[in-house]
């Protein structure tokens, strides 16, 4: 297969790029200059935002776009790489494209987010926030879907792994590695999905191969999987003799100004119906699913030798500690 990869060289696409040359496949990469971490792989130089000359004349077997934010970049990806050029079209949305109005357990019909309240009637001119990251998603899939005959949606949870740059994952490791009493939010019982990215990455490229169509939530793990459980399978592998998983009052947590941003992974006290999807339809297409053991095993790994510290600023001792001492029980 000759595949086009927009981005490839960060996280979820650097996976894809990986297993797809692994496989044997002819891979090309549009993506700004900067690191190249394939040589092996054709490199186009271009910002996706602007001119795609490089594009011209280029016919491909599947494209996957990995960083597809506003819809406008869809609709200009697809204007350069006409669709008799670009082959099966793949785009990576969210879980975040959904409403959450939906029950736990629900399949790809969920509503979808398609207003950001606040904001205007023209998605490409919405910046890019919490608010409005999940309806840009859906803006994107609209947009796919009147340009590509030929389309896959993906639509991961929060995506884990080696070089995570959101380092949301990495914190908690990184923090129960250093024992004590450690703040844990509750609820304990809060549902939670997660995808491996090297799973997320081999299950696209199959997609991509086997030109298979449709719109499919990507979460490796089950239903009914906690927070808890999360936090318990982190510290039983990295964490020291004595560490204390010291659990907190999510609705007391969030009335000192604690969120997401401080504790990630964190559903703010939350049962949300958008950790708890069924993830049936992606399991019947090849989507695998690691053991949680060996996706902290393989992140940890990764962590010693990066800077995952440079990343967005979250709880720090101080705080902690200062919470522990007030917190209720």
């Amino acid at each position: 297969m000759d595949l086009l990869v927009i981005g490839g060289t960060r996280f979820v696409g650097r996976h894809l790029v990986r297993s797809a040359l692994s496989g044997g496949h002819r891979v090309t990469l549009l993506h700004r200059q900067g690191i190249d971490p394939f040589p092996e792989a054709e490199h186009l130089h271009a910002d996706r935002g602007g001119d795609l000359a490089v594009l011209a004349d280029r016919r491909f077997d599947a494209t996957v776009d990995v960083c597809a934010y506003w819809p406008r970049q869809v609709r200009t990806l697809g204007e350069a790489l006409a669709e008799d050029r670009s082959g099966h079209y793949e785009l990576v949305s969210s879980v975040s494209a959904y409403a959450g109005t939906d029950a736990a357990g629900a399949d790809e019909s969920a509503a979808l987010a398609d207003r950001a309240p606040g904001h205007g009637c023209d998605p490409d001119s919405w910046p890019m926030t919490d608010r409005t990251y999940g309806p840009l998603k859906v803006a994107c899939e609209r947009a796919a879907a009147h340009r590509f005959a030929r389309l896959t949606v993906v639509r991961p949870t929060y995506v884990v792994g080696p070089y995570d740059p959101t380092h949301r994952f990495c914190w908690w490791l990184d923090r129960l590695s250093r024992g004590g009493e450690v703040l844990a939010p509750g609820p304990h019982d809060a549902p939670v999905q997660l995808v491996d990215a090297a799973d997320l990455g081999k299950w696209m490229v199959g997609l991509a191969d086997g030109g298979i169509t449709g719109a499919y939530h990507a979460c490796s793990t089950e239903p009914g999987w906690t927070f808890g459980e999360l936090l318990e399978a982190i510290a039983g592998s990295v964490a020291p003799a004595g560490t204390r998983l010291r659990w907190v009052d999510g609705e007391w947590l969030r009335e000192q100004g604690v969120d997401e941003s401080d504790l990630p992974l964190w559903s703010e006290g939350r049962h949300d119906s958008v950790m708890a999807l069924d993830p049936a339809a992606g399991r019947r297409t090849g989507l695998g699913s690691r053991a949680a053991a060996e996706t902290i095993r393989d992140t940890w790994r990764w962590m010693q030798g990066s800077d995952f510290r440079s990343g967005r600023r979250r709880l720090d001792a101080g705080r902690e500690t200062e919470l522990l001492s007030r917190a209720p029980g």
